[in-house]
């Protein structure tokens, strides 16, 4: 997937600046999308790009009005909340004190912090694997995992593989900031890497 935040972070030479992003509102795009063509490192915004919408979503990014407008409007319904409101709140868990990794740090230990949100969800304290929803990542001895089903899927930039139990005795830290995880846990269905499915027991 395709994703921005909303300015152009890169130098002319095509290497990254200080700046990471220019607005709260983080978004998860169609890679392709009715013949438009953005480049990457253009004039333009800096894109993103995400291994699949799971990814995107730990990273704190949600869909699209523009070329998502369905998904974006059934994750917003859920979410309960005016879109405005919920990017800033999203943007406080992902840069505040009890700040997120960054998705290029993807498998990182969070900083410390409460992160207290109604979803009862901590982004930094040990979960049961029990009580993640399918579609959160988690973070387990330093390596980085998405919950399917029965089983965890050790996420890579080429696509998620060497599937483990999942067990909910197991303690992990959450890396999906938990305004997302509550949405998942109402139902939202991301979108997932073709490797998420081989196999796949759901």
């Amino acid at each position: 997937m395709l994703g921005n935040r909303g300015g152009k972070f890169h130098r002319g030479d095509r290497t990254l600046g200080k700046r990471r992003w220019a607005t709260h509102h983080w978004i998860a795009c169609e890679l392709h999308y009715k013949g438009m063509h953005h480049e990457a490192m253009g004039k333009g915004y800096t894109s993103l790009f995400f291994l699949d919408e799971v990814t995107a979503l730990a990273a704190g990014h949600r869909p699209c009005f523009f070329c998502r407008r369905a998904e974006a409007k059934r994750f917003m319904e859920l979410a309960g909340m005016e879109t405005d409101a919920f990017d800033r709140e999203l943007h406080q868990q992902r840069v505040g004190p009890s700040s997120w990794p960054t998705p290029g740090a993807i498998g990182s230990s969070p900083k410390s912090g409460d992160g207290a949100m109604d979803s009862g969800f901590r982004q930094n304290d040990g979960r049961g694997l029990g009580e993640l929803p399918d579609g959160a990542m988690v973070e387990i001895d330093g390596e980085p995992y998405a919950v399917k089903g029965a089983r965890l899927l050790r996420w890579s930039f080429a696509g998620y593989a060497n599937a483990i139990p999942r067990n909910s005795s197991m303690q992990a830290k959450v890396l999906t900031p938990p305004l997302i995880v509550a949405i998942l846990a109402k139902g939202y269905q991301p979108r997932w890497h073709l490797s998420a499915h081989k196999g796949s027991d759901t």
